[in-house]
């Protein structure tokens, strides 16, 4: 079966090594066009996918398709070939020889799913009978990304990266796993200070594990090379800190516009419960679950408490992490939301002041050890209300407690 097409190969000449690549692929139809004749045809073809083949200094012809691509109703990729230092641009970047030509498909079938769900999304959402509004700026301001390394190159590193996205740092490949399944991340770097073996070996966890294997990864240290992991957005980067962050950047773009269609598609699938931005209840939801579980908390004669995390002097981006963190780390019963004061709100279902106690401490010790302070280069340290039900209360005297 054929992938979604067409597809326009994008160079200075006819590249019949690309297109046998793409045919053996199974993606059909395939249009071949110059640098001058791009941007026409992709007003007139309509492509799923651009491929661009960068052979020289090409930087304003690439714009150009980028530009045209970004004009498209549906998300469409663009994915440039080309060497280290190449005018890649906002172009998914794909090195050769560092990458293989034959492991195009898979870059361009990881990029093809993300387009789907960007059409999915956008059909649901002119359909939707709900209020859902996603977030239309650029991805990057929620990304994260975690470089692991502690060679020399690891302050400029992190530096580089830390200008374009949240960062978060791992000395350790243990430390790395930890922050892998604690939050989420939209790329990883790995840097230089770790042996080959060691390197080879937290790459194939990757690919092995389903959660991270659409994951970027961006090599920048030792590889011992042989058979790469099956990650179609793995790169081989061997250059300075400005080149990795130039190569990540787009794909680490890609990945964080992915995870906010998900929870987009998670709000229309929930009738507009679910915020897009934080993946916890809208303010409404919470204000209606919570007006339920308090009057049943009540007539029951059972316990129910609530916590209110606030974050002074974190920007907006800030609490969005922390909300998106929490919202992992709560109980299946629990509830929470991200209030317009910013302040997170969490309902502790069947637990008593004490019982909420001990479970605020432990979330807001995970905030201040994971979440990302204002420009990712501090932790944050909330500040925890805590309130329990009372038999003479109502749903409004128990949120007036907390603030």
């Amino acid at each position: 079966m054929s992938r979604p097409g067409p597809v326009i190969i994008v160079g200075s000449s006819e590249n019949a090594a690309l297109s046998d690549v793409l045919s053996a692929a199974d993606v059909f139809p395939i249009v071949s066009a110059t640098w001058d004749e791009a941007p026409a045809a992709i007003a007139k073809v309509k492509p799923a996918a651009v491929v661009a083949d960068l052979a020289n200094d090409e930087a304003p012809a690439i714009a150009a398709v980028c530009d045209a691509c970004r004009g498209a109703s549906s998300y469409t990729p663009v994915i440039a070939i080309g060497r280290l230092g190449a005018p890649f641009g906002d172009a998914l970047p794909f090195t050769i020889p560092e990458l293989a030509l034959d492991r195009l498909a898979a870059r361009l079938t990881a990029a093809l799913r993300v387009r789907t769900l960007h059409a999915t999304v956008l059909r649901r959402l002119s359909e939707a009978a709900a209020d859902v509004h996603p977030s239309t700026d650029d991805p990057l301001h929620d990304a994260t990304v975690l470089l692991v390394g502690r060679g020399r190159t690891y302050p400029q590193l992190t530096v580089a990266l830390g200008e374009r996205a949240a960062l978060v740092g791992a000395l350790s490949i243990e430390a790395a796993a930890k922050h892998l399944g604690a939050r989420d991340v939209d790329g990883v770097v790995l840097g230089d200070g770790f042996s080959p073996r060691i390197a080879d070996a937290f790459l194939t966890v990757l690919a092995e594990d389903a959660r991270f294997r659409a994951l970027p990864v961006i090599v920048g240290g030792s590889f011992a090379g042989g058979m790469l992991p099956e990650l179609p957005n793995l790169d081989i980067v061997r250059g300075a800190p400005e080149d990795v962050t130039a190569h990540a950047m787009p794909l680490v773009r890609q990945h964080a516009m992915e995870m906010r269609l998900s929870r987009t598609l998670k709000s229309l699938d929930t009738g507009g419960v679910i915020d897009p931005a934080t993946g916890l209840l809208t303010t409404q939801a919470f204000e209606r679950n919570w007006h339920k579980a308090v009057v049943d908390t009540i007539e029951s004669g059972g316990a129910m408490s609530a916590a209110r995390f606030s974050f002074e002097g974190a920007d907006q981006r800030v609490r969005r992490d922390a909300a998106r963190i929490l919202g992992r780390l709560m109980r299946a019963a629990d509830f929470a939301a991200l209030r317009d004061d910013y302040s997170i709100v969490t309902a502790f279902a069947e637990t008593d002041l004490r019982e909420a106690h001990v479970i605020a401490r432990r979330l807001a010790s995970v905030l201040r050890h994971t979440a990302l302070g204002p420009g990712g280069k501090s932790r944050i340290d909330p500040s925890v209300t805590l309130a329990t039900v009372k038999p003479t209360d109502t749903a409004e005297t128990v949120l007036k407690r907390l603030g």
